[in-house]
């Protein structure tokens, strides 16, 4: 009994022993499946790392997928597109090879200068001796062969007149008479055709004041200080007050306007140069916004009389006007970018097809009353139809038509209203180019100055005259 006592015993003792084994082997196994579990989540951080690594990447790789904006597919303006796309822009062509040599056609009369009828000098060219018998020709007969002229420039010197001013003794009553007060400025004065030609190289050529002095200098000889060239753009700013005033109220009392506007570098902040322009006048002004309020202050009520061409711009939308008509140009690069964006649908090209089908129908008929109903019902076949799978910037841009479908037909029935704000966009591109040699303007009196006295150059354009003119009549008035 007792041995068998001790054999359970035993037994017992055997399996604690093995028991004890198997949990300290279950124990070693869980601390490994706990190793591996941290080696897994730390994988699948890793892993979780470098799907957002891909996600980013693959995010800044999409923009080299499609296409590059530029100024032909959106409403970048060319002077923010890169030289390549210059180059691209300049040289690309829709036309067909004609196979014909570059220049003038066989047959071609060409093109050349005109003689003048009123030469300012004449010089006679005639041999003096016989290149046969080498005697003297000066008492041959002389026979008229054939005229040239040439055109040159005169030295450019400039010319000094000095005027004495007498003082007329009275012999009556001993007063001293003068033709006019004394002057208390220096004695050496520039006239108006200097002062003019520092303006006109101001505000149309666009250059800054340093170039300006430097030209003077190394052409002319002249050297006047930077200061008096600003005093001399003050002047021509002062004496266009007048005229500022005039085009401001012809083109309030205008029935068609187009307006746009553009960032304005003044005195380290970011303002805006806005235009309003008609066929006649254009009036460009500095703000310190972009919203509608700006145009509500400046024209009042006379907005609703007026119909206004513009971009999609949301300040536009807010005013008040008798009607609007949006820019077809803009709409066309848009719907350019969609068709490079995804060449395979043609949803874009149809809605840009029937665009250009009404412009054409417009610039067929320049007079015509054409009423805008079926244009506007085959736009509307259009926007109907489902767009879902081409993208987003494919709704977003259905949806910006949906909202102005009533301005985009407006030309076809008023032949006064044109299909596009091009014109407004030229007129504000000169400030572009000036602010691109320039930099900034350095004080609001210098950028007032260059936008009204831009005002006068582009008004004396539209009406036939030269902006030298222009300018130099703001001196001799």
């Amino acid at each position: 009994m007792k041995e068998q006592v001790t054999d359970i015993s035993k037994v017992l003792q055997d399996m604690t022993a093995e028991m004890r084994l198997m949990r300290e082997t279950i124990n070693q196994q869980y601390a490994e499946i706990a190793k591996l579990n941290r080696n897994i989540e730390a994988l699948n951080h890793q892993i979780r790392k470098k799907d957002e690594e891909n996600a980013r990447l693959k995010e800044r790789l999409s923009k080299y997928e499609k296409p590059k904006k530029n100024s032909g597919n959106s409403s970048t303006p060319p002077s923010k597109e890169s030289m390549k796309d210059e180059i691209v822009r300049r040289t690309k062509t829709l036309r067909k090879p004609s196979g014909k040599k570059p220049g003038g056609q066989e047959g071609h009369d060409g093109h050349k200068l005109s003689c003048s009828s009123a030469p300012d000098e004449i010089e006679d060219d005639a041999p003096n001796y016989c290149t046969n018998c080498g005697d003297s020709l000066a008492d041959a007969e002389r026979v008229l062969d054939y005229v040239t002229q040439v055109i040159s420039i005169p030295e450019l010197k400039p010319v000094v007149k000095e005027i004495r001013h007498y003082v007329m003794i009275c012999k009556n009553c001993g007063e001293r008479i003068r033709t006019a007060p004394r002057r208390k400025s220096n004695d050496v004065v520039y006239d108006a055709s200097v002062k003019s030609l520092v303006v006109y190289l101001s505000v149309v050529q666009f250059l800054p004041y340093g170039r300006i002095a430097s030209f003077l200098r190394e052409v002319f000889g002249l050297a006047p200080s930077e200061g008096s060239l600003v005093n001399w753009v003050k002047e021509a700013k002062r004496n266009a007050q007048p005229a500022i005033e005039k085009i401001k109220e012809y083109i309030m009392s205008s029935s068609v306007v187009g307006f746009d506007e553009s960032g304005c570098y003044c005195n380290k902040r970011l303002d805006w140069a806005w235009i309003a322009q008609t066929v006649y006048y254009t009036l460009l002004f500095r703000a310190d916004g972009r919203n509608s309020k700006v145009l509500a202050d400046k024209f009042g009520d006379s907005l609703e009389r007026m119909t206004a061409v513009t971009d999609r711009h949301s300040a536009y939308f807010a005013l008040q006007f008798l009607n609007h008509q949006v820019c077809m140009a803009h709409l066309l690069r848009e719907l350019q970018y969609l068709s490079e964006l995804n060449d395979k649908q043609d949803w874009s090209d149809k809605i840009a097809n029937l665009f250009r089908e009404a412009i054409h129908e417009r610039n067929s008929n320049p007079s015509a009353i054409i009423p805008k109903a079926s244009w506007l019902e085959r736009l509307d076949n259009l926007l109907k139809l489902n767009i879902c799978n081409f993208g987003k910037k494919f709704e977003t841009l259905k949806k910006g038509l949906i909202k102005c479908r009533d301005y985009i037909f407006n030309f076809l029935e008023d032949p006064m209203i044109p299909s596009d704000n091009n014109g407004s966009e030229r007129g504000i591109r000169k400030l572009k180019i000036k602010l691109k040699n320039s930099c900034t303007f350095r004080s609001d009196f210098g950028a007032d100055a260059f936008l009204e006295l831009h005002s006068i150059v582009e008004t004396a354009k539209k009406h036939n005259k030269t902006p030298f003119n222009a300018i130099q009549a703001l001196f001799e008035a």
